[in-house]
């Protein structure tokens, strides 16, 4: 009978020990503010699908991109617009998307941050304005 009350003391205490980070931390927890974009994407007049839908599946999207690329050869994207009339796209982060979206800090490394992902885009691409600043 002594042991029985030993092991039930000893997980009290540590189910106490392992779930205090959660308890000191209930009523802390604050989402941090959505990230505020400066300027807007100034080339084209309208993106390759409406923003909520760019911004839930982006990654996909350059994922889906990449794989057709470079696996496939296919470099061109339809879309049909609001008219049902097909648009294309190359399919390149540094021409389609950095060509309207073209301060890297505003548009990719904001958001990135604020979702703490660290996406390998940048293990192949070139940020545009890097090179311009590295000539300066």
């Amino acid at each position: 009978m002594n042991e029985k009350i030993k092991i039930i003391a000893g997980v009290a205490i540590f189910a106490v020990i392992f779930t205090c980070p959660l308890w000191i931390n209930m009523g802390k927890a604050k989402e941090a503010p959505v990230p505020v974009l400066a300027e807007k994407a100034k080339a084209a007049k309208a993106c390759i699908l409406p923003k909520d839908e760019m911004r839930a599946k982006h990654m996909k999207i350059l994922d889906g991109w990449r794989n057709s690329v470079v696996r496939d050869g296919q470099r061109i994207h339809m879309v049909k617009d609001a008219d049902g009339k097909e648009k294309e796209y190359e399919m390149s982060l540094s021409n389609t998307c950095l060509g309207c979206h073209t301060n890297k800090a505003e548009f990719c490394d904001k958001c990135h941050s604020y979702a703490s992902v660290n996406p390998y885009c940048w293990d192949c691409h070139v940020d545009p304005n890097a090179k311009k600043e590295a000539s300066l």
